[in-house]
Parts: structure tokens; sequence; C-alpha cells
């Protein structure tokens, strides 16, 4: 859904969330996520590596920019695009890849 008409009063579905369509939805259900309340908790990055897990298949990045823009959300940010979140992605992958933690 376009961050800009989410209601966070009727997230109900993950569809309901910002930036999650039903391509998206599916692809968080693979991990286990069936409702959004499944977020509360979660850490974005650890979901995107369970999927490349479950898949066997690199994914692409930006699915990885979606999953913290609907974990930021359900843990009570503003709804923001997905490409809000490819700078902070950049910045932390690229600190993995040199030997660092999240």
């Amino acid at each position: 859904m376009n961050p800009a008409r989410v209601d966070r009063a009727r997230v109900e579905m993950l569809t309901d969330l910002p930036n999650i369509g039903p391509s998206l939805a599916q692809t968080l259900r693979e991990v286990g996520v069936q409702v959004p309340a499944d977020l509360v908790g979660r850490d974005p990055y650890d979901l995107y590596d369970e999927l490349t897990a479950v898949t066997g298949e690199r994914q692409d990045p930006c699915v990885l920019d979606t999953f913290i823009s609907v974990v930021r959300f359900i843990a009570g940010e503003d709804p923001l695009p997905w490409w809000s979140y490819t700078a902070e992605r950049k910045t932390v992958m690229a600190h993995k890849a040199e030997g660092g933690v999240n």
C-alpha cells in the first residue's frame, strides 16, 4: 500500500502495510509472517536472510528496504516509501561485508 494512504488504525492484513502489495505479502508469508502483528520485534535483516535461505536465491535488495519499512512502521515510526531506507541498508550491508555486525 502507498505509505501516504496507510491508516495505522486499519492495519489488519499484510497488504494494509506501507509498501506491501499482494506479491510482497506472499513473500512475507514465506518467512512466517501471516499478519502485521507477526512483525513486532522482528529484525528486517534477519527476515531478509531467512527469505534467502527459504528460496535458495539471492533476493533483490529492495525487498530488504521494504522489510525495514514495515518493521519500523510496526514499531511506531511513520509510514515511509521503501526507498527511504536504501541508504541505511547500503551502509549496514557494507559494514556486514567488512566483518561487522548489525
